[in-house]
C-alpha cells in the first residue's frame, strides 16, 4: 500500500472510531424503546435539521447528483429546484402539526402507530399495512445507500466490490445496533457539517481549477453547449413536460419518507421547528448547489486532461484524489461515508422500529417490555441489513436509480395520507389505507412500464391516485369519530393552549 493511501486509510479509521465511540455515549443514555426508537423527542433544532438533511442526502448527493451533472448538465437543476422546494414545504407544512399531533395521537413512535393512533384503527390493518409498505421500499433504500459505500471501499481500499460493500455494512450496523436514535442522529450531525464542507471545498477548487465561474460556463459551452440549457438534453433533444415534471415531481417524496420525518417527531418542541427549518433548507441549498457545480467542474476537468470517466458517480472521487492532499482527501472522502452512513442508519433504525413495534409489539406480544422491543429491534437492524446487501452486490447498481424507486415508493404510499391526515378531519381510517395502498401499488406496478406517459417519474400517478383514494374512500364512509376531532382541537391550539408560531 502505498504512503498516500496509508493516510486516507488512517484517517478513515479515526473517523470509524469517532462515530463508534458517539454510538456507545449514546447507548448509555438509552433506557426505554422511546429513547431508543425516538431520542426520547430531545432533539435540538441544529441536530434535528442536519440529521434530517443528512439522512436525506446519503450517498446520492455525493455520487448521485454530481453523476447527473457530469451526464446532464443543467437539465440537472429540474431536479434539484424540485428537492429543494420540497424540503421547505415539508419543514413548513408536516414538521410542526406532526410533533405534537404523534404525542397527542397516543405519543406514537412510528409512521405505522401514529395513522392508528389518529384514526382509532379498528380494523386492526393501518398499522401492519403501513410497516408493510416501509419494510418493503427500505430494503431497497438501504441496499442504494450500501452500493454508494460500496463504490468508495473498492475506490479508497483497491478492493473487491463485493467485499467493500460487506465492509460498508458492517460500519453502518456496529453504532446503530448500540445506540439507537440518538447515535443515529448525533452522529448524522457530524456527518451533516462534514458533507456541507465538502460540497463547498471541492466544487470552489475545482471550479478554480477550470479558471473561475465565468470560464467554467465557456468551457462547457465548448464541450457541448446544450449542456447549459436546462430545457434540452445533453444530445439536443427538446425535454418535454414529462421529463420536466417527473424531476420537479421529486419534491413530493418528501412528505412520506418515514426516516426524515421521524426527526420532526422527535424534535423537542415546536419552537424550535422554525429554526430547524431555516437551517434544514440553507443546509440543503448549499448541498445542491455544491453538488452540481462538482459535476459540471469535473466535466470539465476529465476533459482537458483527456480522462475517460467509465462511472460518471464516481466523479467526486476523482476529484478529490486529483486535487487534494491524502490527508484532506481521506477527510473529503469520508464524507461520502459520512453522507452513506447518515442514510443508511436512519433507514436501518425505521424498519427496526416498524418491525419491533409495528409487527412484533402490536401483533405478536403486546405485553413485552421496553427492553425486550429493544432486543428485537436490533435483530431486525442485522436481518434487514442482510437483506439489503443482498440485493446491493450487484456491482452494476445504479445509486440514483435504486433511490428513485425506494423514494417514490414512500412519497406516494405515505405522503398523501399523512398530508391530509394532518390538515383534513374529515378524513377516515379506511381512506388513509387505501391511500397507502393504492400510492404503494400504483409505484409498483408503474415502474416496469415505459413509453409516453408510463415514461413519468412513478411518484407523480402515485402520488395523485393516492390523494384521490383517500378523498373518494372518505367522502364515501361514515364521519370520524370525535375522538379524532378532539386531537384536532389539541393541534389547532396549540401545545398547552399557547399561541405557538408553529401554528
Amino acid at each position: 500500500m502505498s504512503a498516500n493511501n496509508l493516510t486516507v486509510v488512517l484517517t478513515f479509521a479515526v473517523y470509524f472510531v469517532v462515530m463508534l465511540a458517539i454510538g456507545v455515549i449514546a447507548w448509555k443514555r438509552t433506557v426505554s424503546s422511546t429513547d431508543y426508537f425516538l431520542g426520547g423527542r430531545s432533539l435540538g433544532p441544529w441536530t434535528s435539521a442536519l440529521s434530517a438533511g443528512a439522512s436525506d442526502m446519503s450517498g446520492w448527493l455525493l455520487l448521485g447528483l454530481p453523476g447527473y451533472a457530469f451526464a446532464a448538465g443543467f437539465e440537472a437543476f429540474w431536479l434539484a429546484g424540485g428537492l429543494l422546494l420540497g424540503t421547505w414545504l415539508n419543514w413548513l407544512l408536516v414538521a410542526g402539526r406532526l410533533r405534537e399531533y404523534s404525542v397527542a395521537a397516543g405519543n406514537s413512535l412510528t409512521l405505522s402507530e401514529f395513522f392508528a393512533n389518529r384514526f382509532k384503527d379498528r380494523s386492526g390493518l393501518l398499522q401492519p399495512v403501513s410497516a408493510f409498505f416501509i419494510l418493503l421500499f427500505f430494503l431497497f433504500y438501504t441496499a442504494s445507500g450500501l452500493v454508494a459505500a460500496g463504490k468508495l471501499f473498492e475506490t479508497v481500499f483497491s478492493v473487491n466490490y463485493q467485499w467493500a460493500v460487506i465492509f460498508g455494512t458492517l460500519s453502518v450496523v456496529s453504532y446503530t445496533l448500540f445506540g439507537g436514535f440518538l447515535a443515529v442522529c448525533w452522529t448524522d450531525l457530524v456527518q451533516g457539517l462534514l458533507m456541507a464542507a465538502a460540497l463547498v471545498i471541492v466544487p470552489v477548487i475545482a471550479v478554480q481549477m477550470a479558471g473561475g465561474g465565468g470560464q467554467l460556463l465557456v468551457n462547457l459551452e465548448q464541450i457541448n453547449p446544450h449542456l447549459l440549457n436546462p430545457m434540452t438534453s445533453s444530445t439536443g433533444e427538446a425535454i418535454d413536460l414529462v421529463v420536466i415534471i417527473s424531476l420537479l415531481g421529486w419534491g413530493l417524496g418528501y412528505f412520506g419518507q418515514p426516516h426524515i420525518i421521524a426527526r420532526f417527531k422527535a424534535t423537542r418542541s415546536t419552537r424550535d421547528i422554525t429554526i430547524a427549518r431555516r437551517i434544514a433548507v440553507s443546509w440543503t441549498g448549499v448541498g445542491m448547489v455544491g453538488a452540481l457545480l462538482t459535476g459540471l467542474a469535473g466535466l470539465i476537468y476529465t476533459r482537458s486532461l483527456g480522462v475517460a470517466v467509465d462511472d460518471a458517480e464516481a466523479i467526486f472521487m476523482l476529484l478529490v484524489n486529483s486535487l487534494f492532499h491524502p490527508v484532506v482527501a481521506g477527510i473529503l472522502l469520508a464524507a461520502i461515508l459520512a453522507a452513506v452512513m447518515s442514510t443508511a442508519d436512519s433507514q436501518l433504525l425505521v424498519c427496526s422500529t416498524a418491525f419491533a413495534e409495528d409487527f412484533y409489539k402490536d401483533i405478536f406480544r403486546p405485553e413485552a417490555s421496553s427492553r425486550e422491543v429493544i432486543r428485537v429491534g436490533q435483530l431486525a437492524v442485522v436481518i434487514v441489513a442482510i437483506l439489503a446487501t443482498l440485493i446491493a452486490l450487484d456491482p452494476d447498481s445504479s445509486v440514483l436509480g435504486m433511490v428513485s424507486y425506494a423514494w417514490a415508493g414512500f412519497g406516494a404510499a405515505f405522503g398523501p395520507a399523512l398530508l391530509m391526515s394532518l390538515f383534513w378531519q374529515r378524513m377516515t381510517e379506511w381512506g388513509a389505507l387505501s391511500g397507502i395502498v393504492t400510492g404503494g401499488v400504483t409505484v409498483l406496478l408503474w415502474k416496469p412500464l415505459s413509453g409516453g406517459i408510463f415514461d413519468l417519474y412513478e411518484l407523480v400517478p402515485g402520488f395523485i391516485l393516492a390523494s384521490v383514494a383517500v378523498y373518494l374512500v372518505s367522502c364515501l364512509g361514515p364521519r370520524p369519530a370525535t375522538g379524532v376531532e378532539e386531537l384536532f382541537g389539541k393541534i389547532t391550539r396549540g401545545p398547552d393552549n399557547s399561541s405557538d408560531p408553529a401554528w
